[in-house]
């Protein structure tokens, strides 16, 4: 078992989307982590940079923009990495058309026009039966306002730096979650099954009724799942 655990957030998130899994993991590793995504527009260089305040071994788990930033860790330093979790995110660069959605939403916010998560956001994120959840919707919105137009503009273009991880898949070799919420519509549950199947190895549990943002959206399984992931 790894004595420290490095907790990976997604895009407008930071570490209060992991704040039940830091309060129920915490007995089984000495340190968690949760790095700040949103200092560097180069997906290489938040690697690097993560990667230098790390002791030499240690467990990785990303959520979304967190997996992308995993899955160049694994690239970077393989063999410093006991064990992987990859949460609602793809191993895909993006398309042509997330290309122009995101440069489109950069202009957006440069234009002064950043408007966070907004009401109608939120159902690309979460699942319908949570909607109105505030314990859901309310550390989104906070966490989206901390972030902020130009932490969400340097994760953007983070983001639209990474280049396609499909072919490092099948050369990960420590023991793999990789985990997504059914009707997930960001990073839909077929991406995680194409990494499932590629990675030698990993196990893919699916949960139901979520969303993209399980930490938050079910807290306790996605506890549940990453402990039984950090004890294989």
């Amino acid at each position: 078992m790894s004595d420290t655990l490095v907790l990976l957030p997604g895009l407008l998130n930071d570490a209060a989307l992991w704040t039940h899994q830091i309060a129920g993991l915490s007995d089984l590793v000495d340190d968690i982590q949760v790095p700040d995504l949103t200092q560097h527009e180069d997906v290489q260089e938040i690697a690097t940079t993560i990667l230098e305040t790390l002791p030499d071994r240690f467990a990785l788990a990303g959520l979304s923009m967190g997996g992308y930033v995993a899955l160049e860790i694994m690239r970077q330093a393989p063999a410093r990495v006991e064990r992987l979790a990859l949460i609602d995110t793809s191993a895909r660069a993006d398309s042509d058309e997330q290309r122009r959605r995101r440069t489109g939403l950069i202009q957006l916010a440069d234009m002064g026009k950043f408007k966070g998560v907004t009401p109608r956001l939120l159902p690309m994120l979460v699942h319908p039966s949570r909607l109105e959840d505030p314990e859901v919707t309310g550390p989104i919105f906070q966490m989206a306002a901390r972030i902020g137009r130009d932490g969400f503009i340097r994760q953007q273009k983070a983001i639209l730096s990474r280049t396609d991880s499909l072919d490092l898949l099948p050369t990960i070799d420590c023991p793999t979650l990789i985990a997504c919420g059914r009707q997930d519509q960001l990073t839909p549950l077929g991406l995680s099954e194409e990494m499932a199947a590629t990675v030698p190895g990993a196990v893919l549990t699916v949960i139901d009724e979520c969303g993209h943002l399980p930490a938050l959206e079910y807290p306790e399984r996605t506890t549940e799942i990453m402990r039984r992931w950090l004890g294989a």
